[in-house]
């Protein structure tokens, strides 16, 4: 066994196996992979194995399509042919109509990967699968590259593949410990020596947690039992003369699919169990759990009444194995939060389908840095620390529950909450108000009318326009309030902190004392890596002379990761998060200036205090930091209070806009205006592959500055030209916003992307951002958006419809 490597990946189930092979395939040969017992041991060798091309983004069909084209190009391997039914065709079926809506844009979203799904009605699902019922269906979406694969064949090739490049596969050879040293680079012990290596990879599948407790990290990871059942041999299927395509039923809570001449039936019953909550077996090897079919005994009605030809079907064989599941359903692909050189590729609970594109991207960002798509819906760093197994378990329930019916816009499903909230959450809540959840925080989404107003869920406007509508029309006429929570802050101090910036940052940094600017950090090919204001907060009995960084709330674990990594060794630059400690009260609108006066001591007019200041004060009695700057496109303060006075303050400047008709407003509107302003987004607008040129920020960067991170990546780029271009677009369409995927068509081509979308109540426009193709980036273009299966006209306009020219914010 080598006892020096460039990697050593740890589990040898598809996660592994496949990151193995793409590491060679990246450059990386040199790299080892080792499994406690035989490869596909885990929960691989029981997969049901089936490999679609459906994803809830554009991330996840690309990496579902890597996946069907490598195991494609394996299955044709002439020298080690597997086992690959590829292109049997799959349909997900709906009996609703807005389940169908959702199918009409997960296939405008996936052409824009090239992939071509279908939306089919009853009797068309019927036809392709003639062993369905089309009673209580309206029709389904039809994925014609659908599929099934043997797992174990598949894991052999990669990793025979793998050795062929020059890596080394080390079986029965359990992991022990692990040990990272002062240069971050890691030694593996096992139970058959140890191995130093640069990188380590966490591909443990439901033992994660066994390996995260030796770099002494915890996954939010949790398992449920999963049955499925292998028919006796069916006379519609063998003398059907094709095979059965794929089925998945939200509708009855199964799937099936071929399996000889019967079929495999799958069932996500709603009486489901968690697994391995209170530690695993060592000696769960290649084991099932008990079969319970009691359980699914609902789940088999339901499949019975679809597919009539089950209730003349012997069992074959049970199958009772635990999968695995993250808070939101997605894997953690990537870098372990708060450890260098370390990854994991875990929690994937359709994992043959989608390995091979995950396995793919971790090879990227290990030995590139980055991916070739935004990995953010994948990335460990999305969850901070509220994720524990126990909500995990909770959510992994729900999820499971739900495992064929997809989140509408606007959908928080009620599993797992409140996980994160602030003094005021009771209150706001007494007031009406309705939340949505931001990286666990529960934050207001809208006000309610009465107790007992609810939004449908659909991909068109809801019964909350108006609503949203009167919040708006309430900050530009006079004053409202909101409270954002969760925004990530972090305070940088010592000698060093603006050169540090200056470094980060590929714009200017704000130096001066009392004054706040924006920026963007770049990763070392030039793409978006972070959005941040940078604060600088003067010397007082609150702390020395700082900065504030400020971000997104969901960018906590990854802004901080990125911060600390690029520390210099020598530099005077300490970093420490008030993220949890702090929450911002929004004061805007044209009044907010009256009722900050009435509140606050001080001279708070726009030559004392103009845009882009920033001041501590006492908001009445309790102490604030506010700063001039506005997401709204209006006059506004944001009010930075400690947790344990945000009460006080709430109820100092509820009191003081008494007299000039306060309201409260939530995320809702704050996206109406933001887009009205064309603000951005970050992982929405804002994603790694594109540049600064291309996502329209050129005046945030500043090339003669003689260092800052993925300088000379982007000139090289600039030189180069864009690919892409954002722009901002106006819909002729009333009844519904556009949705982040969907695609532009020109001449039949797809020509770009929806990043983002929402009605301007100010300006009364359906507004989106989306990038395009630069020769049709001019204003005044126009294009067509398939919007939800609707072909909407579509105009470039100039950005910032409302208030071009910030006269309104500078008040």
């Amino acid at each position: 066994m080598k006892s020096r490597t460039k990697a050593v990946v740890i589990g040898g189930g598809i996660a592994g196996c496949s990151t193995l092979y793409h590491l060679t395939q990246e450059g990386w040969t040199d790299v080892v992979l080792v499994e406690r017992n035989e490869l596909t041991s885990g929960t691989t060798w029981h997969s049901a194995a089936q490999v679609t091309n459906f994803g809830m983004n554009q991330t996840m069909v690309g990496l579902k399509s890597h996946s069907i084209r490598l195991y494609k190009e394996l299955a044709e391997d002439p020298d080690y042919p597997i086992n690959y039914h590829h292109g049997d065709g799959g349909i997900r079926l709906a009996n609703t109509e807005a389940q169908m809506q959702g199918y009409r844009h997960f296939a405008s979203m996936a052409r824009g990967m090239d992939v071509h799904f279908e939306v089919i009605d009853a009797q068309e699902c019927a036809r392709r699968h003639p062993l369905i019922s089309t009673e209580n269906l309206i029709g389904g979406l039809w994925d014609p590259l659908d599929g099934d694969i043997d797992p174990a064949q598949l894991c052999q090739a990669l990793a025979r593949r793998a050795r062929k490049a020059g890596a080394e596969v080390y079986r029965n050879t359990p992991v022990t410990a692990l040990t990272q040293h002062s240069d971050d680079t890691w030694t593996v012990h096992t139970e058959h020596g140890d191995i130093d290596c640069d990188v380590v990879v966490n591909a443990c599948g439901y033992r994660v947690n066994e390996v995260g407790a030796m770099m002494g990290v915890h996954h939010p990871v949790a398992s449920m039992e999963h049955q499925y059942f292998l028919t006796e041999e069916i006379p519609a299927i063998r003398d059907a003369g094709h095979r059965m395509p794929l089925l998945r039923c939200p509708i009855s809570d199964y799937y099936c699919r071929q399996e000889k001449n019967g079929l495999l039936l799958g069932f996500y019953e709603q009486n489901c169990k968690t697994w391995g909550m209170d530690g695993i077996d060592p000696n769960f090897v290649n084991a099932l759990c008990p079969d319970d079919l009691d359980r699914v005994t609902d789940v088999l009605e339901g499949a019975f009444a679809r597919m009539p030809a089950l209730m003349e079907a012997g069992v074959h064989t049970v199958v009772n194995g635990p999968i695995t599941y993250t808070i939101d359903g997605a894997p953690l692909v990537g870098p372990i939060p708060g450890k260098r050189n370390a990854f994991c590729i875990i929690g994937l609970r359709a994992g043959l389908g989608e390995g091979g594109g995950h396995g793919w991207l971790l090879a990227q960002q290990i030995v590139h840095g980055e991916a070739c798509y935004d990995t953010w819906c994948l990335d460990p760093r999305r969850f901070t620390g509220h994720a524990n197994v126990e909500l995990t378990a909770l959510k992994a329930i729900e999820d499971y529950q739900n495992e064929f019916r997809f989140h509408f816009p606007h959908e928080h499903r009620p599993a797992g909450r409140p996980a994160k909230t602030t003094p005021l959450t009771p209150v706001l809540a007494a007031e009406g108000a309705e939340f949505t959840v931001i990286n666990g925080w529960e934050r207001v989404d809208y006000i309610k009318p009465s107790p007992e107003f609810t939004h449908a869920l659909s991909f068109d406007f809801d019964e909350t326009f108006d609503l949203v509508a009167a919040e708006v029309a309430s900050v530009q006429a006079g004053v409202g309030l909101a409270e954002v929570n969760g925004f990530n802050r972090i305070e940088i101090t010592g000698a060093d902190r603006h050169s540090f910036l200056d470094r980060m940052l590929c714009g200017t940094v704000t130096r001066k004392t009392g004054r706040v600017g924006l920026g963007y950090l770049l990763n070392h090919h030039g793409m978006i890596k972070a959005e941040a204001t940078v604060a600088n907060l003067p010397a007082s009995d609150r702390g020395p002379e700082r900065v504030w960084y400020g971000s997104a709330a969901a960018s906590e674990f990854h802004d901080m990761d990125w911060l600390t990594r690029h520390i210099r060794a020598g530099e005077d630059v300490q970093l420490r998060s008030l993220t949890n400690d702090q929450t911002i009260l929004i004061l805007a609108g044209p009044k907010s200036r009256d009722v900050l006066s009435t509140c606050a001591r001080g001279d708070w007019s726009a030559q004392a205090f103009p845009w882009l200041s920033l001041r501590e004060c006492y908001v009445g009695f309790a102490p604030a930091t506010v700063m001039a700057v506005s997401f709204s496109g209006e006059l506004a303060y944001e009010i930075h209070v400690p947790n344990a006075s945000l009460y006080a303050a709430y109820l100092a400047l509820r009191q003081a806009g008494e007299a000039h008709g306060l309201n409260l407003f939530g995320a809702r509107a704050v996206e109406s205006m933001r887009m009205e302003k064309s603000f951005l987004h970050w992982k929405a607008d804002l994603i790694t592959e594109f540049d600064p040129f291309e996502t329209g920020l050129e005046r945030f960067v500043k090339l003669d500055k003689s260092d800052f991170i993925g300088r000379d990546a982007l000139l090289k780029r600039q030189s180069d030209g864009p690919r892409k271009k954002l722009v901002a677009l106006q819909l002729q369409a009333t009844d519904q916003p556009a949705h982040p995927g969907a695609s532009l068509i020109q001449d039949g081509q797809v020509v770009g992307t929806v990043t983002s979308g929402a009605w301007g109540h100010r300006v009364g426009l359906n507004l989106a951002h989306a990038f395009v193709n630069p020769a049709l980036a001019e204003v005044g273009t126009e294009i067509d958006l398939d919007s939800c299966g609707q072909i909407v006209r579509a105009t470039i306009i100039p950005p910032s419809p409302y208030d071009p020219g910030f006269d309104r914010v500078k008040a």
